[in-house]
């Protein structure tokens, strides 16, 4: 029995393996540690794929295999997170019937997250785009925020009320027809690649936020691939 086909699903498994420990991390409050193994894992899913299609081993349960990853590194650990920073903060009286209850508003996350997941498993729109959010990126963006920005978030009176307008436009995103460039370079010639180098060239400097820095970057993502999908560029 070849050892070879069996590659791609072990890192689709480290990839699982880092979301659990992700979600484990964000229910402790180690926000730094959970955004860790969410990269992790992201490097993970990038390299699972390509080992299928370099060893040509793809397969059905490869493919149920990666939904299930990414939906729990991508959709229940930022949702983890968030469920856990929402826990902390200070709600109006107004709002103290259903201050216990506003957290769980997090798992939206995880379940828009499966909903982007199966719609990319059955439409062939996204052979070399995406349309809506990509898992990944909306999963940094959480992340990256809670970790970076949670005691600012924590401050503010109405951080519950950005939280949750967030968590509203963030799903939104993930299941939308907004159709979002892929970063994936299969040459490097500027004219096939303008979108790509004109996000990098934007994003690198952003690198600078630190902790922080995917959630502008992500930001810039959605507003270029918004504009592009306007102009139907």
């Amino acid at each position: 029995m070849s050892i070879k086909k069996h590659i791609p699903n072990t890192i689709t498994c480290c990839n699982l393996f880092s979301g659990c420990i992700a979600c484990t991390m964000a229910f402790e409050g180690c926000f730094g540690w959970a955004l860790l193994f969410i990269v992790l894992g992201a490097v993970f899913d990038f390299f699972d794929g390509m080992a299928a299609r370099l060893l040509k081993v793809s397969s059905p349960m490869g493919v149920e295999m990666d939904s299930l990853a990414d939906d729990v590194t991508f959709g229940f650990a930022p949702a983890a997170m968030v469920f856990a920073l929402l826990k902390q903060l200070t709600y109006p009286s107004y709002l103290a019937p259903v201050a216990d209850i506003i957290p769980y508003a997090a798992f939206l996350i995880a379940v828009f997250s499966a909903l982007r997941l199966a719609k990319f498993n059955i439409d062939t729109r996204q052979t070399t785009s995406f349309i809506g959010l990509p898992t990944p990126a909306n999963a940094l963006f959480w992340a990256s925020l809670v970790a970076g920005a949670g005691d600012w978030i924590m401050a503010l009176s109405a951080g519950w009320f950005l939280m949750l307008g967030l968590i509203l436009l963030m799903s939104y995103l993930l299941v939308s027809e907004i159709k979002m460039f892929s970063l994936k370079f299969k040459r490097i010639a500027w004219r096939a690649n303008r979108r790509r180098y004109i996000f990098l060239i934007v994003a690198i400097p952003m690198l600078s936020f630190g902790v922080f820095a995917a959630v502008p970057i992500i930001i810039w993502y959605v507003i270029l691939s918004a504009y592009l999908s306007y102009k139907g560029i």
